[in-house]
């Protein structure tokens, strides 16, 4: 894919849980209480709590990401019929501690070396985001760590994109939106973002995500996508090609 939808890139905004962060690492790690039940659970967590963001955004009932995490939690095990004394409190705890993905360190020292600003762009409570970040070592690695407390709303509202745009001083256009969530990287395309959709999870790729058709009713497309971030060698190409650097050869670029 050509790089220059990224030619004028000066910012990579990056979305939290999911993409920088393994939410399915809670779980993981409680593998000695969970067994095989592990995987089922981060699935039914993760489903349940993006769609309790999703209600309290339509129904203007907002209340933070920790309250919203707890009860998807709360509804996972009894769905399953989990009944373990301690584990709601150990797996809620574990959440702040999430490990970061392998490629994830590396992915943010390229990129400020290369002079690109970086930013967190999260559902997460500061709190949540500040654990993270901590616990990960990846301190020092943004510019801004922004949460949709500022705003008072979940993604995908506009208000949310528009924190990135104000907090970073740069229109929309000039920001690269990284997340591994497609109705996430989608609403930041519609708002105006370029965006690397980071599709960890092998999601189906409907006909709105295709580079050679777009759905009518839904508007934004990826500008790239892949497995990991490291489909953000794109944008060092580009930066390279707009600052005079000298372009490397398409085939050089990993996809």
């Amino acid at each position: 894919m050509s790089a220059m939808p990224f030619s004028d890139v000066k910012a990579c905004v990056f979305d939290a849980y999911g993409t920088l962060f393994d939410f399915a690492s809670a779980a993981r790690r409680c593998n000695d209480e969970l067994g095989d039940s592990a995987a089922k659970l981060t699935a039914l967590w993760r489903d349940k709590q993006l769609q309790y963001t999703w209600l309290r955004a339509a129904q203007g009932r907002h209340a933070d990401f920790w309250q919203v995490t707890g009860d998807a939690l709360d509804f996972a095990l009894e769905t399953m019929g989990i009944e373990r004394p301690g584990l709601r409190e150990r797996l809620m705890a574990l959440y702040l501690t999430l490990d970061a993905f392998p490629e994830v360190p590396e992915v943010l020292r390229k990129l400020r070396a290369a002079g690109v600003r970086t930013a967190i762009l999260s559902n997460g409570s500061p709190r949540m985001l500040e654990a993270a970040v901590r616990g990960s070592r990846l301190e020092g690695f943004f510019d801004a760590v922004l949460s949709v407390e500022a705003v008072g709303v979940y993604k995908p509202h506009p208000k949310v994109y528009q924190l990135a745009v104000d907090t970073l001083g740069l229109p929309a256009g000039a920001i690269a939106f990284q997340s591994s969530n497609a109705w996430d990287a989608h609403a930041a395309s519609a708002f105006g973002m370029r965006v690397v959709w980071c599709n960890r999870y092998n999601q189906t790729r409907t006909a709105a995500w295709s580079p050679r058709r777009r759905n009518h009713d839904v508007v934004g497309t990826a500008d790239t996508t892949g497995n990991r971030l490291t489909d953000l060698q794109l944008l060092y190409m580009a930066r390279r090609c707009s600052s005079g650097a000298g372009c490397p050869s398409p085939a050089s670029v990993r996809h």
